[in-house]
């Protein structure tokens, strides 16, 4: 810790006059306050002890990254000083109702501005920086309205390590990312492609979904946000590329920065996106129909997970009653066909209070677990039941216990032999 605080400036703690809280980022939350000897408005982020989140920031300077201006570092007090970005949070322009003043020049000037930040970051930084955590949260917008990229705790040095722990958050998060493998600087490009498509959309990727769902939906499925289908070309171009699945095809900043360049001589392209963002009641419902289809996705898979965990606690109540009505420890191999006349009646008997007063019936008739998945409503009526209350509750009781013991019979639980 000794050689990274001599990097940077040391603020003292009373130095500081703090306001209201102004977000959370990664690993502490942010509070606009006042630099009292400076006279500078600045944002302290409050930190449980200062890591290399100061050190990655002591070495950055561009336009497009907040601005650094020193760390306090007084038990219990610690804290990362930057720039007060007066305008907020990227993300929370775009959900407010100032992003329906958005049109292409707009979206353009600040998607360069985010991508140019990042080639920083990549290419032209004293080391290498991978994000790992870039998100609309995490762009703020300065009073000039330039947008920088902030809250680098997630980062990490090239030089390094290229393998990360599972931090950020998920609808942001590439494929790779969410699966905690080797990381690669493109893992930034795939998180890009999110808060491109925020700033044309308007919308919160994945909305409604928990973090686990877009996981499994992003690496097991596949899935990615639905861009809808009057979406200029070369911005859902962009955004497929910025999401491939194999992260060595998605293009760097660089390439990125040449796209829009491109993208910004095309004299059509104007009129194409403006018409896209006017009209989005036309096309939002794309949108919803994805969510929808996800979120059903989800219930189902919720109802499968229910229906093993009931079939898993019943093979575990049969269990225990076939191992305390028996002389061996469970009956053998689990197959009906085996049972005796005596393993039939004490089944029945106790799967079913009312059943018990025909088990002399079942006896006398020498029903075995062979006999007894043959039986038919006529055969009950043979044996002398004359219920027909009684004779339906039989048969369902009995249908259910086939059931229930051939699913034990296909799939019987593990264990040790004796």
């Amino acid at each position: 810790m000794s050689s990274t605080s001599a990097s940077f400036v040391q603020i003292k703690f009373d130095d500081l006059q703090f306001f209201e809280n102004c977000g959370g980022g990664s690993f502490g939350s942010v509070y606009r306050a006042r630099w009292i000897s400076q006279d500078k408005e600045v944002a302290v982020k409050k930190l449980l002890k200062i890591e290399k989140e100061a050190e990655i920031l002591s070495v950055l300077s561009h336009k497009n990254i907040i601005q650094f201006y020193g760390a306090v570092i007084e038990p219990p007090n610690y804290g990362i000083v930057t720039e007060y970005a007066s305008a907020g949070s990227l993300f929370d322009y775009i959900n407010s109702n100032k992003s329906e003043e958005m049109d292409m020049d707009h979206i353009m000037t600040w998607a360069t501005d985010i991508a140019k930040g990042m080639h920083y970051l990549h290419m032209e930084a004293p080391v290498k920086v991978i994000h790992r955590d870039l998100k609309s949260r995490n762009v703020v917008i300065a009073a000039d309205g330039v947008l920088k990229i902030c809250d680098f705790g997630a980062s990490r040095f090239h030089s390094h390590t290229t393998h990360m722990s599972l931090v950020g958050t998920f609808p942001w998060m590439a494929p790779e990312v969410i699966q905690s493998l080797p990381v690669s600087e493109t893992c930034d490009t795939y998180s890009y492609g999110v808060v491109l498509w925020e700033m044309l959309t308007r919308e919160v990727p994945f909305k409604g979904l928990e973090g686990l769902q877009v996981a499994w939906l992003v690496v097991e499925k596949n899935e990615r946000l639905t861009i809808p289908s009057s979406c200029p070309r070369s911005f859902a171009e962009l955004m497929h590329q910025c999401w491939d699945a194999d992260s060595k095809k998605r293009p760097s900043f660089k390439q990125i920065i040449s796209i829009l360049e491109s993208m910004s001589n095309d004299s059509n392209l104007p009129d194409q996106c403006n018409s896209f963002l006017h009209n989005k009641a036309e096309w939002r419902c794309e949108i919803e129909a994805t969510l929808e289809r996800l979120k059903k996705l989800e219930r189902d898979l919720s109802f499968k997970e229910q229906e093993l965990k009931e079939r898993e606690r019943r093979l575990k109540m049969w269990e225990q009653k076939l191992t305390e009505q028996s002389n061996t420890p469970l009956l053998p191999s689990f197959d009906i066909c085996a049972w005796t006349e005596e393993d039939v009646v004490s089944i029945l008997c106790d799967t079913s209070g009312e059943m018990s007063v025909y088990a002399s019936l079942f006896k006398e008739h020498h029903i075995t677990g062979k006999q007894l998945l043959l039986l038919e409503e006529e055969d009950l009526k043979d044996m002398g039941i004359v219920s027909r209350g009684h004779i339906i509750h039989l048969k369902t009781a009995i249908e259910k216990l086939t059931h229930d013991y051939l699913n034990l019979f296909h799939f019987p639980p593990l264990i040790k032999a004796s």
